[in-house]
């Protein structure tokens, strides 16, 4: 493939001001192109690199000679790399004049720019990395939580792909089974035992497959986080709320009525769940413009939430307000906080819909920083509704993922349906081998080339 003949380079650290920036290089010319432009303290060019060691020097403009930046260059040598290629990087300083000026000499002697996620692309083409562990890479970069951190590496470590691996082993044992079987199908006893032993071993996978499938909630989860929406008619106290939450002031607090006049996005770490909480403006009839444009996007924002925390006032008895919003969101996972219990209590639970029970229902006093933690369990619960697995090595995070195992877990009903029935054994080699095949888009082994691509599209430049 093309890619095996041109090498690469790009800015491998983040944009902006930093102590290091680095570049990195990967091909077969790697060592040729960058060299050249090295130059030891006194003044030669280095030859024979060992691998893994770190050289000081600097980067000399190759025409006028003129140094560039101060820098450490490290070789490694194939295929003991990322890429199993060669590989150099080239640590800078950091900002941005540094790297691109360093970017500009290498490609000026024909090496190309990588594209996005290049470099993983051909560790998985390699064989380094399988598609799982390749996906994973981004989900470790993109980790918002130390739970969400532990998924991706227990992904990347190969906990995901070898359960698929070994379930695809385990079909392919059922494939073989059914052709000898189909060699002597003349022989009644060992076709009826062999329709008895597939039926058994065809549902032990479907339990496997039972089993990953329903880690994907949590793994959902883990890996994007939870959309929450704060509601409520103005001056109920959902900017304390998310202040409460954050454990620091970041929406303004005020006893006057439509102050957040647009959405507040915050990011909450919420016992290892990563949560996007938006403070809204409050839902009421108004005359100011502003605030109206706020309004409708807080309609617009609860409507796409996994999550609305509806917020009302113990102080003051049920509104109309409060009633169009529990109208508004009776479909959404909403957890109803009754605040300011601090106050003279008017507002009676009886009044409230009847599709609110108890375990979506939570008085607190924001004031006096009272029942914070039981909101925070009360949230956990909310979310995962006793879906949530601790400690699962084998988590599925994402939705690719989770459709090919769908689609496994469907053939193989339709085998399990087949086996019922007494169809010739040829037929159910159909459903088996589409198992297989759903189960191997998940590592790669069956995975058409463009889906390849637009994967690897998304990753970041430089990775």
């Amino acid at each position: 493939m093309m890619f095996q003949e041109e090498t690469i380079a790009a800015i491998a650290t983040a944009v902006g001001e930093a102590g290091i920036g680095i570049v990195r290089v990967s091909g077969s010319r790697a060592l040729a192109c960058t060299l050249p432009l090295f130059r030891t303290p006194r003044g030669n060019i280095l030859e024979n690199p060992v691998p893994r060691h770190m050289y000081y020097g600097r980067i000399h403009h190759p025409d006028t000679e003129e140094p560039v930046d101060e820098v450490l260059l490290v070789y490694m040598k194939e295929p003991d790399t990322y890429t199993r290629e060669d590989v150099v990087e080239i640590h800078c300083h950091g900002g941005s004049q540094s790297v691109r000026r360093l970017m500009a000499l290498l490609l000026s002697r024909g090496i190309r720019s990588a594209e996005p996620g290049e470099f993983t692309k051909r560790a998985f083409l390699h064989g380094r990395l399988d598609l799982t562990q390749a996906e994973a890479v981004m989900d470790l970069i993109a980790a918002k939580t130390a739970k969400g951190h532990q998924a991706a590496m227990d992904q990347l470590e190969g906990y995901l792909s070898g359960k698929v691996r070994q379930l695809r082993q385990e079909m392919l044992s059922l494939l073989a089974e059914m052709e000898v079987s189909i060699d002597f199908a003349e022989e009644e006893d060992v076709e009826e035992a062999t329709y008895e032993g597939l039926r058994e071993k065809t549902q032990q996978l479907i339990r496997q497959l039972d089993r990953l499938i329903a880690s994907a909630y949590t793994g959902k989860i883990v890996r994007e986080g939870v959309k929450t929406v704060i509601v409520g008619k103005p001056n109920v106290g959902k900017s304390s709320l998310l202040n409460a939450l954050l454990r620091e002031s970041r929406a303004i607090v005020t006893d006057i009525p439509g102050t957040t006049r647009d959405a507040i996005e915050e990011q909450l770490n919420l016992r290892g769940i990563p949560m996007v909480l938006m403070d809204t403006a409050g839902i009421r009839e108004t005359e100011d413009l502003v605030e109206q444009l706020g309004v409708e996007r807080t309609r617009q924002l609860f409507q796409k939430a996994d999550l609305v925390i509806m917020m009302l006032d113990a102080s003051t008895p049920l509104s109309r307000e409060d009633q169009e919003i529990l109208a508004m969101i009776r479909d959404k996972k909403t957890l109803v906080l009754i605040n300011k219990t601090d106050l003279p209590s008017r507002l009676e639970e009886s009044s409230l819909p009847d599709w609110i029970n108890r375990s979506q229902l939570l008085r607190l006093s924001l004031l006096e920083a009272e029942g914070l933690e039981t909101l925070e369990e009360a949230l956990m619960q909310l979310i995962f509704q006793g879906q949530y697995i601790e400690n699962e090595k084998e988590m599925v995070t994402n939705i690719r993922h989770l459709q090919a195992l769908e689609t496994a877990r469907t053939s193989l009903g339709d085998g399990c349906r087949a086996l019922d029935d007494k169809l010739p054994l040829e037929f159910l080699q159909v459903d088996y081998q589409a198992a297989m095949d759903a189960l191997g888009e998940i590592i790669g082994e069956t995975l058409r080339e463009d889906l390849v691509d637009y994967i690897f599209s998304h990753f970041c430049i430089g990775k």
